[in-house]
């Protein structure tokens, strides 16, 4: 069985039975610069070199400093040269001072993350990388291959999917998988195989619940954690065009909203709560699986103790950030995030490369039911300034209450964490929209941010290489190919008798769960018998 590779894992291929592959050193390279350099050799360092390239940065900032004339007591009234030791130096203490057990609920946007950004906060970084790799788990076990029976299905079972994917420590396990029916109007984002037998010709795999383990939750995160993961689009950017771009009540769609002035884009609608009943992986909308699922995993670990807590966190790229704003919501709205003794379980939604989903009121019923949002974005990146091209929360107030009763006026949700990829001595400084939109590149970006007008360095040694898995956005001198993430042999496996076939892949415990009638039933939604 092949392992297809994570972000820590390079790709392995087994003939017997499978394991995981061994974990990448973390000493990967960084390349660290002054911020005005007088001289740029850019070249990848190691960190063993880093001690001895601060140094030398140090040196000749003290050499132009002596040049200028400035003094030791004349620097503290200046901003102070930092190395990126210094800079690492200083995010351990932070990141000491608050671990994330103590201080989730400020991670996860109690505060609106205020004083979390400027400068960036370490564990707030770390947590966004993590949950962008959740993420980006989806784009890396997605069967993309037209060539293959499974095309648009998850190339692992459920109960093998981080283990499968080089992420066996990421202390989570798969609850339920999420499909969603092909049948509506965004071609150029599901996938399908150019067979005619094939697992299933009206659904597509959108993604996974999975819940954090004991250890996890006691020890690193401080409560249970509930994540859902929504599938995006990783370089397609047609979809965008397939948009009808007009909003509509989420109500039409039978979702319970007191307001009718709460809209969203109606593609997303669909796609969200659309469902086909003659597909056994589509018969139920993603709504309905979602809504399902949540519920019987609040109940499930509900007041396990007098101490612990709970957390619901929604993350997804691109269209998944989409389809993660509009879940989170629905889950709120439904009053799923109440525990039985009425103790509000916080919902946090955490966007890469996002669009715009509905008006101005559905942003304030967001805010209404508490619903945390934060949206990393590449400021060259065209998703997120879609739909609402023109009317969006940029433009005049008296403008947007004037036209805010229009089928295309939008408004973003949350807090923004604006990233530039052309602050990145790594990266091409070139604006490609499809490169602009990468998930690992901005993942990448989130690693070397530290704060407006901060320098760019790298903190926690995640390899620049995964920028290339999917793309080809690294600088020349690096070496690192463009799309060299490949699957072993196309899913070909030998049989016991030496020939060569794609192996069975989906397994019964892939399928809807048999209690979703009885959880569905409980929240009174409609379902087939």
């Amino acid at each position: 069985m092949a392992t297809i590779p994570s972000h820590n894992h390079l790709l392995t291929t087994n003939s017997g039975h499978h394991h995981s592959s061994p974990p990448v050193n973390s000493s990967f390279s960084k390349i660290n610069f002054p911020v005005k350099p007088r001289v740029t050799a850019t070249r990848a360092l190691s960190r063993t070199d880093e001690s001895s390239l601060s140094a030398v940065i140090s040196r000749l900032e003290r050499e132009r400093r002596e040049r200028q004339g400035l003094t030791d007591e004349a620097e503290g009234l200046g901003e102070r040269w930092m190395t990126a030791e210094d800079i690492r130096r200083r995010d351990k203490t932070s990141e000491e001072k608050g671990k994330l057990i103590d201080t989730w609920r400020k991670i996860q946007g109690e505060d609106d993350w205020a004083g979390l950004m400027e400068p960036m906060d370490p564990v707030l970084r770390s947590e966004l990388i993590r949950y962008g790799e959740m993420a980006q788990a989806c784009y890396d076990a997605f069967d993309f291959d037209p060539a293959s029976k499974y095309c648009g299905s998850s190339r692992f079972s459920r109960l093998e999917f981080f283990d499968s994917l080089g992420m066996s420590g990421s202390g989570y396990e798969v609850a339920r998988y999420l499909y969603a029916t092909s049948n509506i109007n965004l071609p150029n984002f599901f996938s399908k195989s150019r067979w005619s037998k094939v697992w299933s010709k009206n659904a597509n795999w959108m993604g996974y619940v999975a819940v954090s383990d004991d250890e996890t939750s006691r020890n690193r995160l401080g409560r249970r954690d509930i994540a859902i993961a929504w599938r995006g689009t990783v370089t397609k950017l047609e979809w965008i065009a397939d948009l009808k771009d007009y909003l509509k009540p989420v109500s039409e769609n039978k979702i319970r909203c007191p307001d009718p002035a709460v809209k969203v884009e109606s593609g997303f609608l669909d796609l969200y709560t659309d469902k086909d009943t003659s597909c056994k992986f589509a018969k139920f909308s993603a709504r309905e699986q979602i809504l399902a699922e949540v519920k019987r995993l609040v109940e499930t670990y509900d007041d396990e103790d007098e101490d612990s807590d709970l957390s619901i966190t929604v993350t997804g790229h691109s269209l998944g950030g989409a389809l993660a704003i509009l879940s989170a919501y629905d889950i709120a709205e439904m009053g799923l995030n109440r525990s039985k003794s009425g103790k509000v379980i916080p919902v946090t939604v955490l966007t890469y490369g996002g669009p715009r989903v509905g008006n101005v009121r559905f942003k304030e019923r967001m805010e209404e039911l508490g619903v945390k949002v934060m949206r990393v974005v590449n400021v060259h990146d065209m998703v997120p300034k879609s739909p609402g091209l023109f009317l969006n929360e940029s433009a005049p107030h008296a403008l947007m209450k004037i036209a805010e009763g229009l089928p295309w006026c939008y408004c973003h949700v949350g807090e923004e964490l604006a990233l530039d990829h052309q602050n990145s001595p790594f990266l091409k400084p070139s604006v490609d929209l499809s490169n602009a939109h990468n998930l690992e590149a901005m993942l990448h970006l989130l690693d070397g941010y530290h704060g407006k007008g901060e320098r760019f360095v790298l903190s926690s040694g995640r390899d620049h290489a995964l920028v290339n898995k999917a793309s080809d956005f690294l600088k020349e001198h690096l070496q690192i190919p463009p799309f060299w993430r490949q699957d072993a042999n196309k899913g070909m496996v030998r049989n016991s008798e030496g020939r060569w076939i794609q192996a069975e892949r989906l397994r019964s415990e892939d399928h809807h769960s048999p209690d979703i009638h009885h959880h569905l039933s409980q929240l009174r939604l409609d379902h087939p018998s």
